[in-house]
């Protein structure tokens, strides 16, 4: 359904040039949820723009419903209004002047051929009716709430069946709460509609809910892509260990390896001791590499337990109640270990306490 080839992007400015977007290639089939993840300024925006038609791209091709929109090695610009294309931006750009009727309306009345009166008011009703707003339709837009605004958003963008839904960090606005109801409630929506689905945000937790793939990027580039659980589980590198959810990082060097490319085992000297890893098969003795577990794989070991590999004796340095868990951290030899518990554990700030890193959890990563 959207097709991104070999896509480029440089901004000119009288600072100088900065290649937003770095030779990206994406292929999203129909009725996908797909998410671009990454910090600010790693261009993803930059890409959901040049999806929408708003920014012309330097280099490449995109394809919507198989039909070329952008290319510049065939000279094709096909402008927003013609890409069959809805789109919420970050700020809902909510007409403060009009009804929610009319605000839903606009994109009918603007339509090419332009619907009746009587279709009009049919599609906006079940527009309204699919985000809950329906009784809502003389309001004035700037007397709704938030959540209502951002629902209202997205019935603009669905009224004229769209073949993709273009998502530009719409949830940033509202609260934590209902940014929570709220994902679901869009990803409920898109499901419903079947209707492909380009996301862009810098929150984690956001592309790990709603997503069917991600993509984490950064400096212009897709780092890697994949399912959410592929991509939590399994980061190819630290930086996407790091950005998605959190992770403790040991620097090491590999003094072994065993195993076949498909199921690797490295010994892995780090300042705290040889840990045992998991690899991606193309390690060999002598690399570096960087250690990445998540604070929730960590085990805290009963200390009548007998001693196994990848343990390691530490002390609490910090315990912090959070609700539903305690964050803390151990202080093993000159490294800070974060590991997560239940608010029921008995752990205590100085106490002495003995840690597991299981090898399934532990990655050795690439530097």
């Amino acid at each position: 359904m959207i097709g991104i080839r070999n896509l480029t992007m440089t901004y000119r400015t009288a600072h100088g040039e900065h290649q937003a977007v770095k030779g990206v290639s994406v292929d999203i089939p129909d009725g996908q949820f797909y998410t671009l993840l990454g910090p600010s300024g790693c261009g993803k925006t930059t890409i959901l723009r040049c999806v929408a038609g708003l920014e012309q791209p330097d280099g490449g091709e995109i394809i919507i419903g198989g039909r070329t929109v952008f290319s510049s090695e065939k000279g094709i610009w096909v402008p927003p209004h013609d890409r069959n294309i809805g789109m919420v931006f970050q700020s809902y750009a909510i007409w403060p002047h009009m009804t929610v009727f009319e605000n839903v309306a606009f994109p009918l009345r603007h339509k090419k051929p332009k619907p009746n009166r009587a279709e009009i008011k049919d599609r906006v009703a079940k527009a309204l009716a699919l985000v809950h707003l329906a009784g809502l339709e003389d309001r004035p837009a700037p007397y709704l709430s938030g959540g209502q605004q951002q629902r209202l958003a997205l019935a603009r963008a669905l009224v004229s069946e769209p073949r993709v839904l273009l998502l530009d960090e719409p949830l940033s606005n509202l609260d934590a709460k209902l940014r929570e109801e709220m994902r679901f409630e869009i990803r409920q929506v898109t499901e419903r509609l079947g209707v492909t689905t380009l996301f862009v945000t810098h929150e984690q937790i956001e592309a790990l809910t709603m997503s069917d793939v991600m993509a984490v990027m950064n400096d212009g580039l897709i780092i890697q892509q994949g399912a959410p659980a592929e991509i939590y589980a399994k980061p190819t590198g630290a930086f996407v260990a790091d950005f998605i959810g959190r992770s403790n990082f040991l620097a090491g060097k590999i003094t072994a390896v065993s195993g076949t490319n498909g199921s690797s085992v490295a010994s892995v000297a780090t300042p705290i001791g040889a840990l045992n890893a998991r690899t991606d098969g193309k390690s060999k003795i002598g690399d570096s590499v960087t250690i990445a577990i998540r604070p929730e794989n960590v085990v805290l070991v009963s200390p009548s337990a007998p001693a196994d590999a990848n343990e390691f004796a530490g002390t609490v340095d910090a315990v912090v109640y959070v609700g539903n868990l305690l964050d803390c951290v151990i202080a093993v030899g000159s490294e800070k270990v974060k590991l997560q518990l239940q608010p029921s554990a008995a752990v205590d700030r100085g106490a002495t306490v003995r840690l597991s890193f299981p090898l399934e959890h532990c990655l050795a990563l690439p530097q």
